[in-house]
């Protein structure tokens, strides 16, 4: 059986230098989201993460037992602010965020539904798990971001503002481009295992011209 595994057959959506502002053309994708605001290192983020990816496994052994498979990939969020200036000050209770994780395209609601009735079923069963309220938040979605400007940022997340601050002020400007969507980051590391100073993220800024 062959496994899809996004970070192979997209692997411009998933690697990125960490010197320069690379421009993109990401198509539509799929993929499970659920809404939030708020500090990422406040329990909201963490839990709302947490009802994610027993959706995300469920869906991958089902099918997986109908003779397909796909690596989960990495975690994703899509932020925004009304001032985008929220992130370069660090204002984190002004940030909205989507938590996502990528799914291959043929997925329907159908399959979501029919996961769900499962994993909710298995929550009320055990203690410890998801909130059921997350899980029924969860939704599948499909979008397209179009023209990108990327990089990869090596570091703790804390640490991304500077960067963020040269995108928006000089790069952005430079080009003629204004912002065109929300702000996506892609988490190529796991923060439970890797050290704050090794840590691999996507920057992504969808953009169009002025």
């Amino acid at each position: 059986m062959t496994k899809l595994d996004f970070k192979k057959t997209d692997k411009t959506l998933y690697a990125a230098k960490t010197d320069t502002w690379a421009r993109i053309d990401v198509p539509e994708m799929t993929f499970l989201m659920i809404d939030g605001q708020g500090d990422p290192n406040g329990p909201d983020y963490g839990a709302a993460v947490g009802a994610l990816y027993p959706l995300a496994y469920g869906v991958k052994f089902a099918e997986k037992a109908d003779g397909r498979d796909f690596a989960v990939p990495p975690l994703e969020a899509l932020w925004w602010a009304d001032d985008p200036a929220a992130f370069v000050s660090g204002d984190r209770k002004e940030w909205r965020w989507t938590a996502i994780l990528r799914l291959p395209d043929r997925i329907e609601e159908v399959l979501i539904e029919a996961v769900r009735e499962t994993v909710l079923a298995k929550q009320a069963k055990k203690k410890g798990g998801a909130d059921s309220s997350l899980i029924q938040a969860v939704r599948l979605d499909r979008f397209t971001e179009g023209d990108c400007l990327q990089r990869l940022h090596i570091g703790p997340y804390t640490d991304e503002a500077p960067t963020l601050a040269e995108l928006h002020e000089q790069v952005m400007p430079d080009k003629g481009l204004t912002f065109g969507g929300k702000h996506h980051e892609i988490y190529l590391s796991d923060p439970r295992r890797v050290a704050p100073e090794k840590l691999k993220t996507i920057l992504r800024q969808p953009v169009r011209p002025l």
